[in-house]
């Protein structure tokens, strides 16, 4: 292990800056990799700054984590086809400004999402995260009784209803729409590694409670949505050139502010394949 990394908290709920290592470090080392690791899961967030490296060595890197996911709406670099390009302009926007977890339509959603910023803007574009965990411990033991065993319903066709509304859009992401059909998963879901309890649920993606009639399940989700998010549960990263984030996808959710334009920004990402949930 590095004895040179260091770990500073970000926010009280979630987040925290590690120093003094770097991606090659973790990708050497089985026991750098696991206290890496160890660290994402009990900050939720861990944010790495100064990681000037190549696609391919932030591929080899992500690919520590676990097996990599394939997303068919997204395009990916060349020479790291691992690698997928989040890239917005003033001509091509960033269609996603929801509060979300990553790809919550699949029945295995990722484990932890992995990010490289490339081009920043000078002002705007931060990233904010919330932690689903910390919002569940915040409900009053009533609610948290209510919730347990509540079922949520999940669509991808939900969360890219813009992308599906453009000319040409359908056709283009015809076959992610085969395969992914709406699943369903517990609302209060039970974290497979540390065995804490968050909230399953997010705006992007969730499209109702399978058990309520449809007046409740609108409630009760508004509701959730917006509690997950207070701000007390939230973290926030200015991003810089070559800044790594790697996040759990299972305890929190995350949102982009696209307060940038007419900047340009674009970001490398990697998604890790998660379990089932439960």
């Amino acid at each position: 292990m590095s004895d040179s990394l260091r770990v500073s908290k970000a926010g009280g709920a979630l987040g925290a800056y590690i120093s003094g290592v770097a991606l090659a470090d973790v990708v050497a080392s089985p026991e750098l990799l696991a206290h890496v690791r160890d660290l994402a899961l009990a900050h939720e967030v861990l944010f790495i700054r100064g990681q000037d490296v190549p696609a391919p060595q932030f591929q080899a890197f992500a690919e520590c984590f676990g097996e990599v996911l394939d997303h068919l709406a997204y395009a990916t670099v060349e020479d790291a086809p691992k690698v997928q390009i989040l890239e917005s302009t003033a001509q091509t926007p960033s269609k996603i400004e929801v509060w979300h977890s990553d790809m919550t339509f699949s029945a295995t959603p990722p484990s932890f999402t992995i990010l490289h910023g490339q081009v920043i803007p000078e002002y705007g574009g931060d990233t904010l995260w919330a932690s689903a965990t910390a919002a569940y411990d915040g409900l009053s033991p009533g609610m948290q009784e209510f919730l347990q065993g509540l079922t949520a319903v999940h669509d991808f066709r939900q969360g890219f209803a813009e992308s599906l509304a453009e000319p040409g859009g359908a056709q283009r992401l015809r076959q992610a729409l085969e395969d992914n059909p709406p699943v369903e998963h517990p609302l209060v879901r039970t974290h497979p590694e540390t065995g804490k309890k968050a909230l399953y649920v997010n705006a992007l993606f969730t499209t109702r409670i399978k058990e309520l009639s449809a007046h409740e399940s609108t409630n009760v989700l508004e509701f959730l949505f917006r509690h997950i998010v207070t701000e007390e549960y939230t973290v926030r990263l200015g991003w810089q050139p070559h800044t790594v984030a790697i996040w759990d996808n299972r305890s929190t959710q995350h949102k982009p502010v696209n307060d940038f334009f007419p900047q340009h920004r674009c970001l490398h990402r990697v998604t890790i394949k998660g379990d089932p949930t439960t």
